[in-house]
C-alpha cells in the first residue's frame, strides 16, 4: 500500500496546500477591504469543498469473489492480519460504508433491516440518527475489531412474509424456497452500516463503500441511483476460477447503467492463485490468466487494460510476512498503481477546475476594481497638475466639468437599477421550475399513475412521463437563466461603450449536468427493473421504494441546481456594481477636490501629494493582489509526477512543507 498511501498522502497534502493558500487570499483581501459579501461567500465555498473533499472508491462483486479479502489487502495490510472479516460465503450482507468523521469515536453504525418496511431512504435517514444502533469499536486490539467488524454480517431469521415486506423473499425462486425453515428465513439483521475508523487514508479522506451482491443491490435502487455512480473509481470483483457468471454481469449491467460510461471502472480478476498449477510452468499459468483476462474483457466491454487479475489472499499474506517474491506474484501492486493513476489525477482535475474557477474570477474581479481606482487616481492628478498655475476661472470651469460627468454617470447607474428589477422577475421565473413544490407536483401525479396502473404498461408510461416532466422543468428554468445572462452582457456592453469599462463576462453556468445526471438516474431505473423480473414477480413494494429512491435522487438533484443557479445569479451584477461604486467614489473626490482648491489655492500642492501617495498605495495593492492570487493556480497546476511528488518519493513527510514554500 505504500505508494497509494503516498499518493493519498499528497494528493491530501496538495489539498491542505491549496486551502491555505486561498484562506490566505482570502485575509487579505479582507484585511484591505477589498472582499465584497457576495466574493467572500464563494471564496468560503470553495473552502468548505476542500475541506469536505472525498474520495470514494466502490468495491462492487457477487458474494463470495474475495471482496472483503482485497480490501483487506490493499488498505488494511499493516494491522498484521484481516480486519474485515473473510471467509467462505457471504461476510458483507448489507452496504457498508468505511470513513473517517473526526467528529465522532471509532464506532459502527448500522440502520437496522426493520427500516425497509417504510420508503425512506438510506440518504433520508442518515439524517436521523436515533435510527441507527451504534457499536464502539476498539482500535488498538486487531481482535476487538474484527469482532466488531463481523457485525456487519450479522443474520436474523424472520418469518417468510416479514422477508417478503423487505423485498428480501421471492416465493417464485426455487433456491429461495430451499433456504425456507419452518417458516422462517435467514436475512442481514442490517439495512446499511457505517465504519468510523481512524486509519490514515480514512483520514485523508478516503471513503470505501463495500456493496454486497446482485440480492442487495436488486432491493436497495439507491445503490444503482447514488452510492455506486458518485463513487471515483469502481472496483468490479470477479473470481479467476469462474470468469463472468450469469449474476456478475446483471451486477455489472446495474453499475454502469444503459450505455454508461466505465471511464472510471476497474475489473479485478481475483483469486488467480487458483490456476496456480505445480504441474504447468510459469508461461502456461500465465497464458491462463491472460486468456480469463481476455474472456472477462470481451464479456464486460471492457479495455483488457483495465482487467486486473489478482490474488488478494497471496497478497494480504505476502504483506504481512513481508514477502516480496509473493508480493510481485499475487500482482496486487499492479492494481494498486492503477488505482494511484486512475483515481487521483481525476480527482485533482475535479477539485482544481471547480476551485480555480471561483477564485480567479474573484482575483479578476478585484483586479479590475483596483484599476478603475487607479485610472481614477490618475486621472485626478493629472487634472489637478494641470491647475498649478491656473486662475480662479480654470478651478470654476473644471469643477462643473466635474459636476456635469456626476450627473452623467449617475443616469447610466440607473440602467442597473433597471436591470436588477428585470433580473428579479427573470430569476422568480427561472427557479419557480426549481422550487420543490413543483417536484412535489410531479411525483403526487406519478404516484397517483401507478397505483391506478398497478403492473401494467401505463405504470411504466407514469414512470417514464416522470422523467420527461422533469427534463422539461430544468430545461425550462435553463432558458430563463441564459436569457439573464445576455440581459448582464447586454449592459455590460453599454457600460464597456459609453465609460470605456472592462469588465469579464458572466460566468458560463448551464443546467445541462443536472439533466444529463437527470438522464442516468432514468437509465438506472430502467436498468433496475430488468433485475426485478429477475428478482421477483412480487415486485410491487420494490417498485414503490424504488420509486422514493427516484424521488429522492430528483429532490437532491433538483435542490443543487437551484443552489447553484442562485449562487450563480447572485454573482452576475455584483462585479458590475463594484465597478460603479468605485466609479462614484471617484467622480465624488474628484469634484471635492476641485471644490477645495476653488476655496483655498494653496491646498492643490497638499492634494496632489495625497492623490500620489493613494496612487502607490493602489499600485502596492495590485502588485500584492497578483502575488496572492498567483498562488492557487501555481499549487493547483502541480500534477501527480511533478516535483512535489518526485520529493515525495524520498521523503514523503515533506510534502505539506515543501508545497507551500514552493508556491
Amino acid at each position: 500500500m505504500a505508494e497509494l498511501a503516498s499518493s493519498f498522502q499528497q494528493y491530501g497534502a496538495w489539498r491542505d496546500a491549496l486551502s491555505h493558500a486561498i484562506g490566505q487570499l482570502r485575509r487579505w483581501l479582507d484585511t484591505h477591504q477589498l472582499l465584497e459579501v457576495d466574493a467572500g461567500r464563494r471564496l468560503d465555498v470553495a473552502l468548505d469543498r476542500l475541506a469536505e473533499d472525498k474520495l470514494v472508491i466502490a468495491f462492487v462483486a457477487e458474494f463470495s469473489r474475495g471482496k472483503s479479502e482485497l480490501i483487506n489487502a490493499i488498505f488494511f495490510a499493516d494491522y498484521g492480519r484481516r480486519i474485515l472479516p473473510s471467509s467462505a460465503g457471504r461476510t458483507t450482507m448489507c452496504p457498508t460504508e468505511l470513513m473517517y468523521d473526526e467528529s465522532l469515536p471509532p464506532c459502527i453504525r448500522a440502520l437496522p433491516i426493520e427500516t425497509r418496511a417504510r420508503l425512506s431512504t438510506t440518504a433520508d435517514l442518515k439524517r436521523a440518527s436515533d435510527e441507527w444502533r451504534v457499536f464502539p469499536v476498539d482500535v488498538d486490539s486487531p481482535d476487538g475489531m474484527l469482532q466488531a467488524f463481523k457485525l456487519v454480517a450479522d443474520t436474523v431469521k424472520v418469518p417468510v412474509d416479514e422477508a417478503r415486506m423487505y423485498g428480501l423473499f421471492d416465493p417464485d425462486d426455487k433456491d429461495q424456497l430451499l433456504a425456507v425453515d419452518d417458516g422462517m428465513v435467514e436475512i442481514s439483521r442490517w439495512r446499511h452500516a457505517v465504519i468510523n475508523f481512524p486509519h490514515p487514508l480514512l483520514k485523508q479522506g478516503l471513503v470505501i463503500l463495500d456493496t454486497p451482491g446482485l440480492n442487495a443491490i436488486g432491493t436497495e435502487p439507491e445503490l444503482t441511483l447514488s452510492l455506486v455512480p458518485s463513487a471515483h473509481a469502481v472496483l468490479f470483483v470477479l473470481a479467476a476460477d469462474t470468469g463472468v457468471t450469469k449474476s456478475d454481469l446483471e451486477v455489472w449491467r446495474h453499475i454502469i447503467g444503459d450505455g454508461g460510461s466505465t471511464n472510471n471502472h476497474i475489473a479485478v480478476l481475483n483469486k488467480i492463485d487458483g490456476l496456480w498449477d505445480a504441474l504447468k510452468s510459469g508461461d502456461e499459468i500465465d497464458a491462463e490468466i491472460d486468456k480469463q483476462v481476455g474472456s472477462v474483457a470481451h464479456t464486460l466491454d471492457l479495455d483488457s487494460a483495465r482487467v486486473f487479475p489478482v490474488s488478494a489472499q497471496k497478497g494480504l499474506v505476502a504483506k504481512v510476512t513481508r514477502d516480496r517474491d509473493l508480493l510481485t506474484r499475487s500482482r496486487l501492486p499492479r492494481l494498486e498503481r492503477a488505482l494511484v493513476d486512475l483515481l487521483v489525477p481525476a480527482k485533482q482535475r475535479i477539485v482544481r477546475e471547480q476551485t480555480l474557477a471561483a477564485v480567479e474570477r474573484i482575483g479578476n474581479e478585484v483586479r479590475q476594481a483596483l484599476m478603475s481606482r487607479e485610472r481614477g487616481l490618475i486621472e485626478q492628478l493629472y487634472e489637478l497638475r494641470a491647475l498649478q498655475g491656473k486662475n480662479q476661472s480654470s478651478v470654476e470651469r473644471m469643477l462643473i466639468r466635474a459636476q456635469g460627468e456626476q450627473r452623467d454617470f449617475e443616469s447610466n447607474v440607473r440602467k442597473i437599477v433597471a436591470a436588477r428589477v428585470v433580473m428579479s422577475k427573470l430569476a422568480n421565473d427561472a427557479f419557480a421550475p426549481l422550487r420543490l413544490d413543483a417536484l412535489r407536483k410531479q411525483v403526487f401525479d406519478t404516484r397517483e399513475r401507478m397505483r391506478k396502473s398497478r403492473l401494467t404498461p401505463q405504470f411504466f408510461a407514469a414512470i417514464k412521463d416522470y422523467f420527461a416532466a422533469l427534463r422539461e422543468l430544468l430545461r425550462a428554468s435553463n432558458g430563463k437563466l441564459m436569457e439573464m445572462e445576455q440581459m448582464v452582457l447586454g449592459v455590460q456592453r453599454r457600460f464597456a461603450e459609453e465609460l470605456g469599462w472592462s469588465l469579464p463576462p458572466p460566468m458560463p453556468f448551464s443546467l445541462d449536468t443536472y439533466i444529463a445526471e437527470l438522464e442516468r438516474a432514468e437509465a438506472a431505473y430502467k436498468t433496475h427493473f430488468g433485475t426485478l423480473a429477475v428478482l421477483t414477480r412480487d415486485k410491487w413494494a420494490l417498485i414503490e421504494r424504488f420509486f422514493e429512491t427516484v424521488v429522492s435522487k430528483s429532490r437532491e438533484i433538483f435542490s443543487s441546481a437551484e443552489r447553484d443557479a442562485e449562487a450563480w445569479q447572485r454573482s452576475l451584477l455584483p462585479p458590475l456594481e463594484v465597478q460603479v461604486r468605485e466609479q462614484r467614489s471617484q467622480l465624488k473626490k474628484r469634484a471635492e477636490n476641485v471644490s477645495r482648491i476653488r476655496e483655498a489655492q494653496e491646498t492643490l500642492d497638499q492634494r496632489i501629494g495625497e492623490l500620489e501617495e493613494a496612487l502607490e498605495d493602489v499600485q502596492a495593492r495590485l502588485a500584492e493582489l497578483k502575488q496572492h492570487a498567483a498562488r492557487p493556480r501555481q499549487l493547483a497546476d502541480m500534477e501527480p509526477g511533478s516535483s512535489p511528488r518526485r520529493r515525495a518519493e524520498t521523503d514523503p513527510a515533506d510534502v505539506a512543507s515543501y508545497l507551500r514554500v514552493e508556491i
